[in-house]
């Protein structure tokens, strides 16, 4: 990663985990990624944006590997997705041979958007949704 890359990665971070993320979790509307802290054990929720395409819902992480959510996925694939008020469990799948800005055309507009101004690694996330 460059430089420029890196520290736009640090600060859009410190603005998400600091200011953004907390606002927007309360909201009843705004999607949450509910993963397991690779070392805490815990539960991690983060709110994304993407869309539930039958059984599956799809994501687009900004910074990849790099995401601590993903990495959270790579350690524990089991996730909660909140979609309109509703958990669903199901397994997440980071899709490295996808092409991630194809699949952002396919999510909603205003998130695709923000992930393609910010994001310096896209990469694929699908969860397949339990039941």
């Amino acid at each position: 990663m460059s430089r420029y890359h890196e520290m736009k990665h640090r600060a859009v971070t410190v603005l998400q985990r600091h200011v953004a993320n907390p606002l927007s979790s309360r909201m009843p509307w705004q999607i949450l990624l509910e993963t397991t802290g690779r070392t805490s054990g815990r539960p991690r929720r983060t709110p994304v944006g993407g869309a539930r395409v039958g059984q599956k819902f799809w994501l687009v992480s900004e910074y990849g590997t790099k995401s601590q959510y993903v990495r959270n996925i790579l350690a524990d694939p089991r996730v909660r997705v909140r979609i309109k008020g509703t958990w669903h469990t199901g397994t997440a799948h980071p899709l490295p041979d996808d092409d991630p800005r194809a699949r952002l055309r396919s999510l909603p507009t205003g998130n695709s958007a923000v992930v393609r101004l910010v994001g310096t690694d896209l990469l694929t996330v699908r969860v397949d949704l339990d039941g």
